[in-house]
C-alpha cells in the first residue's frame, strides 16, 4: 500500500538506495525535474529527480518508487562544468552519483558502500498550462469530530441536485489529489467524474495540507470516521441528490469506504480501488518479500527479513517483549553499518549513538497506532456488512494489493453476504496506480505515464451512472 512501515532487517532491506548526480551542460540548466533509472544488476531501480535554484545554490530532492521514498534531500551538490555530483544518506552510510550531461540527459555512475552501476536520466517534460475546467471549483472545510478537513467540491454545470462522490485516499498522509510520483490519481479522477456529471468531494488527510488535525496518530478507523463526516455535509448542500452520495476509495481508502458503508447503510454506492480483503500483517509481509525479490535480494537475506517481521508481529499482538524487538533492530543495523566504508562511518560520528537513535524511530513507527490497528485488522467483517452495490477494481499487475490474495477473497465474502450488487473486475496489465504497466512494480511509477490505463476511468463512471440509473427506475 502507498503507506508502508518496512522493517529492513538487512543491509539490503535497510538501506535505501538513493543518490543522483548529474550534470548539465550551460545551454541545458540543471534546475527542473528528471526522471530514470539506476541500472542494478538484473533491474532497473526508477528515480525521479528534481533541483531547484535557492539564492547562489541548487537544492535537490530524490523520489525512489520502489521504496516508497519521496522528497528525500539531496546533500553536497556540486556544479563544474558539465560535471556535477550528489549524494543522499543512504541506510547507515552516504551514496552518490557522479554523471555528465550530454542534451537532455545525464548519465554516470551510482556509488553506494561497495556497490558501483550505472544510471542515466532524462530531462522531464514540462506539463502543458492548466486550461480552466467547465465546470465549478469550490473549497470547502468539513468539521470532523474535532478536526477540521479542507477540500475541494467540484460541480457539474447543470442543474443540480447532482449525485455525487467522495474521493478517500490510500495510505501516507496525502492531499486532495493523492500525487503519487506525479500522477495526481484523485485530481484526474475527479475531472473524469464531473465531467461525466457528478459532484465530487476530496479533502487533504487529516494532518496533511490545509487540514487540521496529527495524521500520525490516526488510524484506518479515523479515515472512515472522515469519510462518514464529508457524506453528512453533502447531504446539507441542496446541490447534492442526498440519496445518490457514495464513496471511492484507493488502497487504505477501500478500507475506510467498507467500514463507512458498514456502518452508515444510507451510502448509495462504493468503488473500491486495489482494495486489500486480507488482514494487514499478510498484507504487509507479501509486500515485503515481493518488494525484496524485485530488488534482487538473496533468499537467505529475504528468509532472515521475513522472520524479523513475523517477530515485529508478535511483539505488536502480544504488546510484550519490546525491548527483544529492540536489541534485534540495533543488531540488524550495527550488521548494516560495518558493510560501509571507514569513510562513510567516519561522516555519521557516533556510531553508537546513530543506531540507537534510528532504532528509536523505528520502534516508534512499530508501536504507532496506525501500525498496530492496521496489522491486526481484518476487512472481512465490513466487507460482508456493505449492503450498497460495489465496483471493486484490481490492476492485473499489482503487486501491493495482489488480485490473487485480494480479489478473490473479496469475492468469495461478497458471496457470502449475498450482495448480489458487488461486482468485482480485473484490469489487464495495470498497477497498484492503475496506470498500464510492464511489471507493476512500485519502481516503473516514476517513469509510467500520468495516466490511467485504457478503460479505467470508464468502467467507474459507467457502472456509477448504471446504479443511478437503477436507482432512479
Amino acid at each position: 500500500m502507498s503507506r508502508r512501515i518496512q522493517i529492513r532487517v538487512t543491509a539490503v532491506l535497510l538501506c535505501a538506495l538513493m543518490v543522483c548526480t548529474g550534470s548539465i551542460l550551460a545551454q541545458h540548466p540543471l534546475p527542473g525535474r528528471w526522471e530514470g533509472a539506476i541500472k542494478l544488476p538484473g533491474m532497473d531501480l526508477g528515480i525521479l529527480v528534481e533541483f531547484t535554484p535557492v539564492a547562489d545554490s541548487l537544492r535537490g530532492t530524490i523520489d525512489i518508487p520502489m521504496q516508497m521514498a519521496k522528497g528525500l534531500q539531496l546533500r553536497d551538490i556540486s556544479e563544474k562544468g558539465s560535471a556535477v555530483q550528489f549524494a543522499l544518506q543512504a541506510g547507515p552510510g552516504l551514496a552518490s552519483f557522479t554523471g555528465t550531461a550530454g542534451g537532455d540527459s545525464i548519465a554516470g555512475i551510482f556509488t553506494q558502500s561497495t556497490v558501483k552501476c550505472p544510471f542515466i536520466l532524462h530531462r522531464a517534460k514540462a506539463l502543458p498550462p492548466p486550461t480552466p475546467p467547465p465546470y465549478k471549483e469550490e473549497e470547502v472545510q468539513i468539521e470532523a469530530g474535532g478536526v477540521t478537513l479542507a477540500g475541494t467540491l467540484t460541480l457539474p454545470p447543470s442543474t443540480g441536485p447532482h449525485p455525487a462522490a467522495i474521493l478517500l485516499t490510500g495510505s501516507g498522509p496525502q492531499t486532495r489529489d493523492e500525487e503519487i510520483f506525479g500522477f495526481a490519481v484523485f485530481r484526474v479522477i475527479a475531472d473524469h467524474l464531473t465531467r461525466s456529471g457528478y459532484a465530487v468531494l476530496r479533502c487533504d488527510d487529516r494532518g496533511v495540507g490545509s487540514s487540521t488535525g496529527e495524521y500520525a496518530a490516526a488510524t484506518t478507523r479515523d479515515f472512515a470516521t472522515d469519510a462518514l463526516a464529508q457524506w453528512r455535509y453533502l447531504c446539507t448542500r441542496k446541490e447534492i441528490a442526498t440519496s445518490q452520495i457514495g464513496l471511492v476509495g484507493h488502497s487504505e481508502g477501500a478500507i475506510a469506504a467498507a467500514i463507512a458503508c458498514h456502518a452508515e447503510p444510507a451510502i448509495a454506492f462504493a468503488v473500491l480501488l486495489a482494495g486489500p480483503a486480507v488482514r494487514g500483517d499478510s498484507l504487509i509481509l507479501g509486500q515485503l518479500e515481493r518488494m525484496a525479490r524485485l530488488s534482487g535480494a538473496p533468499d537467505s537475506a529475504i528468509q532472515q527479513a521475513i522472520r524479523a517481521q513475523q517477530q515485529v508481529y508478535a511483539t505488536v499482538r502480544a504488546d510484550t517483549g519490546w525491548s527483544s524487538l529492540r536489541s534485534m533492530l540495533v543488531a540488524d543495523l550495527r550488521r548494516s553499518f560495518e558493510s560501509t566504508t571507514p569513510e562513510q562511518r567516519s561522516a555519521l560520528g557516533n556510531i553508537d549513538s546513530t543506531i540507537a537513535a534510528r532504532a528509536d524511530v523505528k520502534m516508534a513507527q512499530i508501536r504507532s497506532p496506525w501500525f498496530r490497528q492496521f496489522v491486526l485488522f481484518d476487512p472481512a467483517e465490513d466487507l460482508r456488512g456493505m449492503s450498497c452495490p460495489v465496483l471493486a477494481l484490481f490492476g492485473s499487475l499489482d503487486t501491493q494489493v495482489p488480485p490473487a490474495q485480494n480479489q478473490t477473497r473479496m469475492e468469495k465474502l461478497f458471496k457470502e453476504s449475498g450482495n448480489r450488487a458487488a461486482l468485482c473486475k480485473l484490469i489487464p496489465d495495470a498497477n497498484h496506480l492503475f496506470q498500464a504497466a510492464q511489471t507493476g512494480s512500485p519502481m516503473e511509477y516514476g517513469s509510467l505515464k500520468k495516466e490511467f490505463a485504457p478503460g479505467v476511468l470508464e468502467s467507474i463512471s459507467q457502472w456509477m451512472l448504471k446504479v443511478k440509473n437503477s436507482k432512479e427506475n
